[in-house]
């Protein structure tokens, strides 16, 4: 091991050698020994790819695979001083270049100058240029014709992470390969052989942590792992990870969205106050808690098959199951939220109250996918009011909870909600006279929806043996619409037969209009079109003028503008000019204007 002053980090000590020592480019690397192989090798190659992925080191195994004179079906022997130099980076055939510092176009010139000179001792001259986006646009131009017509000895190898920057004119003189981001499982296999030959015992689950915290990139997980190393005694835990890092524990963030999942949002501040006590970083737990968000957005979507990103496969069922609770509405109001906390914090010196802010928000949510099915045009059933002993009759507990439910089977709320049928027989008399009580009974015992709706009815009107009339007033359209649905009726037929032992039949009267309501079967039947104005000896009933036209407005020639405070504050107010009064307009009901 390297100490003192000459110590190389790990990213430079275990960079890979040979197209075998690449990990997760496999196609890259049988790509270019098939070309070595069959003499194919082009003159320009584009790398692109995240950082970290093995770009600079692919260019450099092909430099030594192209010149190394004991080469083997392309694979070098690193062993000889061609090899060594490519290595180490300072041999005078195989130029790297910094594009970052090097981007002018008299740096082009100073390359086409010298690309015409032979190699000294090689057999290919390469030119290696790392960020090869950021070269001017003059300067790709100068290199063009370069690029294009090269001498036969020498090869040219760009490097970058952002291929959308690099004109297409560029683009097509090269032959592309894409770097993939490297596996977590992949980068645990790599750092475990580095812990090995290290000397360090480090656990799984910390191996796990390092690969996942460097998404993908395998020089970020080494350097991680290099501070991990320096930060231990000789044994490295997960508790040792989450510490250097100031991250939370797995146990900690379910615990966590349990608490939100619950809606306890005292529970969720004191396992906050405990993570922030035991050195969790706000920002941190914030990126973990954006993580654990969308892990539960996954496991909904696509169950087992899509990979966690803030905990392990260990608490897949534990994320699957919250997910589940909250539902994707809820899921998705959480991610947007905690967006922009993070955006907040960034630009705040306030973090902590931030993300408190945040997470109580989102135990505070409340059912969206009710909400989301209320608005596509559904009707849920909301949790049961409970009202104590309306006209002598105990109602029934609401103890349902209906976001769990369907919401729109308004029936099977009633159903679980009702108390039991007595077994002495009815205990109302299906009479005129207990209308009223029937009606108190419905609203008490039918779930929040319907009973809403009921209470605005005006009144309840029995009749014959089985009839049973609800009467509304005529600008109740949308109590008029909850009742006349089936799971409504049908609910109401049930309540009143256990109370009466009478099966009635529900009609339904709206202001003028009385309309039959058969619970089964159903008979859909055209709404009648009430007339607007008001008929007189001249209108004929059926007139469609008559219809659409209002009654004309009575001026009022009883009141003096002048002297009518209503009529002087409305010009006061507005700025009116007085021309007449008259009456006010009649209301339209929303059901004539449909019709």
């Amino acid at each position: 091991m390297s100490t003192g002053s000459h110590y190389t980090v790990l990213a430079r000590r275990f960079r890979p050698q040979a197209f075998d020592d690449v990990v997760g480019q496999e196609h890259v690397a049988q790509a270019l020994r098939n070309a070595i192989r069959a003499g194919r090798v082009a003159h320009a190659y584009l790398f692109t790819g995240a950082r970290g992925v093995g770009k600079t080191s692919t260019a450099r195994i092909l430099a030594k695979a192209l010149n190394c004179p004991n080469a083997d079906d392309g694979v070098p022997c690193n062993n000889c001083e061609i090899c060594d130099g490519i290595s180490a980076g300072n041999d005078v055939d195989v130029l790297e270049i910094d594009g970052a510092s090097n981007r002018g176009i008299d740096d082009i010139r100073s390359l086409r100058a010298n690309v015409n000179v032979r190699s000294m001792r090689t057999q290919f001259k390469l030119y290696i240029i790392d960020e090869v986006h950021m070269l001017t646009r003059e300067a790709f131009n100068a290199l063009l014709k370069t690029l294009e017509e090269p001498p036969p000895n020498v090869k040219f190898v760009f490097c970058t992470t952002e291929p959308n920057k690099v004109p297409d004119t560029i683009l097509s003189r090269c032959q592309r390969f894409d770097f993939s981001a490297i596996g977590e499982d992949s980068i645990g296999v790599r750092l475990k052989e580095i812990a090995a030959a290290e000397g360090f015992t480090v656990e799984d689950e910390a191996i796990e942590l390092v690969a996942r915290r460097a998404r993908g990139s395998m020089r970020d997980s080494q350097s991680l792992f290099d501070q991990l190393l320096a930060f231990s005694d000789g044994t490295v835990t997960a508790e040792d990870v989450h510490r250097m890092l100031g991250t939370a524990s797995d146990e900690m963030l379910v615990s966590m969205f349990e608490a939100i999942t619950q809606h306890r949002p005292g529970d969720v501040l004191n396992i906050l106050e405990t993570a922030l006590a035991a050195g969790v970083q706000a920002g941190e737990l914030l990126d973990q808690c954006v993580g654990y968000v969308r892990d539960q957005m996954v496991t909904l979507s696509a169950g087992a098959t899509a990979s966690l990103c803030s905990v392990g496969a260990a608490r897949r069922v534990a994320v699957a199951q919250q997910a589940q609770t909250l539902g994707m509405p809820n899921i998705m109001a959480a991610f947007q939220i905690l967006s922009e906390a993070k955006g907040r914090i960034m630009r705040s010196t306030f973090a902590r109250v931030l993300l408190e802010m945040a997470l109580v928000q989102i135990s505070m949510l409340e059912n969206l996918t009710a909400i989301s099915g209320l608005l596509s045009g559904q009707l849920p059933a909301l949790p049961t009011a409970d009202n104590a002993q309306i006209a002598g009759v105990t109602a029934a507990p609401a103890a349902i909870d209906n976001e769990k439910k369907n919401p729109e089977v308004v029936a099977k709320d009633v159903a679980d909600t009702a108390p039991a049928a007595p077994e002495t027989g009815p205990v109302i008399e299906f009479s005129a006279g207990n209308a009223d009580r029937l009606l108190a009974e419905i609203i008490s015992e039918t779930a929040f929806t319907l009973s809403s709706a009921m209470k605005s009815v005006e009144s309840i009107a029995i009749s014959g043996p089985n009839g049973l009339e609800i009467r509304l007033g005529a600008t109740y359209d949308f109590q008029k619409r909850v009742i006349e649905q089936t799971e409504s009726r049908s609910a109401i037929q049930s309540i009143v037969n256990r109370l009466t032992g009478v099966d009635p039949l529900v009609t339904l009267q709206v202001g003028n209009e009385s309309r039959t309501q058969h619970v089964q079967p159903e008979v859909p039947s055209e709404r009648p079109r009430p007339a607007i104005a008001p008929k007189t000896s001249e209108t004929h009933k059926d007139s469609p003028s008559q219809v659409r036209n209002p009654a004309p407005l009575r001026v009022r020639d009883d009141i003096d503008p002048e002297q009518d405070a209503f009529v002087q504050q409305v010009v006061a107010t507005f700025g009116a000019k007085i021309v007449r009064v008259t009456d006010a307009p009649a209301r339209k009901d929303i059901s004539d204007e449909e019709n």
